[in-house]
């Protein structure tokens, strides 16, 4: 991990609806990530955590303040220039998977590069197969997966075309046990083997404590920003924050 950021937030502030209505979901949030970093943003429901990750991810604009993905400052970037950006640095995984059912796992994570009309990297198409384990799966169907399968396909479709950062949101919230903890591990090697920076959204304290640093959110403002290397330090990081 080196020391220039690759995501950064300056006074990032969201305000939804108007007047007496509106609500403050962040709150001047300043935050960098550096590159090949892993960290994972926490906060009770409300706490703006999703809110944060929609605006780092060029998903949704500030009301105030700026973020900048690899050196390209957002606020300064039409419809079509954003959507660009997200495709060619940004990696996502979502808890529900959003996997194209008619499509087999190879396909699936080949799609984006293919709707960028760029062809992938044999070597790290070959090597992600190998990592997320589904060598003998790409001809199956979604349906024809298990949840943790899906979710490495996702997460394998995320990484291939080396994106500048992965956001995943709630990455192992439908999944069980067993399922979560490949999906940790293989968000983990992504960092540590192929220099990944990864920032994810998460409730659980266990996905959180494999990643270097934790943020708290409470009412749209980061309140803790540290590391904590069991479930048992997230949990009162999160005591703390309260």
């Amino acid at each position: 991990m080196n020391d220039s950021p690759i995501v950064s937030a300056v006074d990032v502030g969201r305000i939804f609806g108007e007047g007496e209505a509106a609500v403050k979901a962040l709150d001047g949030v300043t935050v960098d990530f550096p590159t090949g970093g892993f960290a994972a943003i926490m906060g009770p429901s409300g706490s703006g955590k999703s809110t944060l990750m929609h605006i780092l991810a060029g998903l949704d604009r500030p009301t105030s303040g700026s973020v900048t993905i690899d050196g390209a400052d957002l606020s300064q970037l039409d419809d079509s220039e954003l959507t660009e950006l997200r495709r060619d640095n940004v990696g996502f995984v979502f808890q529900f998977f959003n996997l194209l059912p008619v499509l087999n796992a190879e396909e699936n994570i080949l799609l984006p590069l293919k709707l960028a009309g760029r062809d992938p990297d044999p070597e790290r198409l070959a090597a992600l197969i190998e990592a997320v384990d589904l060598g003998d799966r790409l001809s199956h169907r979604p349906a024809e997966l298990s949840g943790g399968q899906q979710q490495r396909v996702a997460i394998a479709r995320a990484l291939l075309a080396k994106p500048a950062v992965v956001f995943a949101d709630e990455p192992t919230g439908n999944l069980d046990s067993r399922s979560s903890e490949e999906v940790l591990a293989l968000l983990r090697r992504a960092v540590d083997e192929f220099g990944q920076t990864v920032v994810m959204v998460t409730h659980d304290p266990t996905a959180a404590a494999i990643a270097d640093r934790v943020l708290v959110l409470v009412d749209g403002r980061i309140v803790r920003d540290e590391g904590a290397e069991t479930p048992e330090q997230v949990l009162d990081l999160m005591k703390q924050a309260a």
